[in-house]
């Protein structure tokens, strides 16, 4: 009998130890940990230049969303992955169309507008969705169309700011940043 209660004791035992091996304290600091309920902005997530070498997030992944983050620049809007994004001088604020075309678009992508509205978190600006000079939904604030610059390798970075002095990122409220 002392021999099958030491068993079972044993089987008790391991089983608590496998579970307790495999669970997550919920710690938010443990390598690894991935809570797709975070409410973590992109300016928590990533700065530019933090070290952190990631593969750079996809745009499309949620760029039905914008939000804004807290860069070298001040309070600017990205797309829901912490993408930074620009607006052109060369376009007409409110016109409802883009002037970058061609070549244009493979530097500077356009942010895609979804199929409903977009989430909005921190954006006071007017979000509306054109039709892009690719043919394609693309998302304007305040009148002005949206874009990615394709040398940002990944949350926060702001390489395409005062590029060629016509490429600028935007306040919550859709101005431009001409610093």
């Amino acid at each position: 009998m002392k021999t099958r209660n030491a068993a079972t004791l044993g089987l008790v035992l391991a089983a608590a130890l496998t579970l307790a091996a495999c669970s997550s304290d919920g710690d938010s600091t443990s390598p690894g940990y991935n809570d797709p309920y975070e409410t973590s902005t992109p300016a928590d997530t990533a700065t530019a230049g933090s070290g952190d070498e990631t593969t750079a997030p996809d745009p499309a992944a949620e760029a039905t969303a914008l939000m804004t983050a807290e860069t070298e620049l001040g309070t600017i809007v990205v797309d829901g992955n912490g993408m930074t994004v620009y607006m052109y001088d060369a376009d007409t604020q409110g016109s409802g169309s883009s002037a970058c075309t061609d070549s244009c678009l493979s530097a500077w992508p356009p942010v895609p507008g979804g199929d409903g509205a977009p989430k909005l978190t921190g954006i006071t600006g007017d979000v509306t969705t054109i039709t892009g000079a690719d043919g394609n939904p693309q998302l304007a604030l305040n009148g002005w169309p949206l874009y990615y610059y394709a040398a940002d390798s990944g949350a926060g970075d702001t390489a395409g700011q005062a590029k060629g002095g016509v490429w600028w990122v935007l306040t919550a409220d859709g101005e431009p940043v001409r610093s």
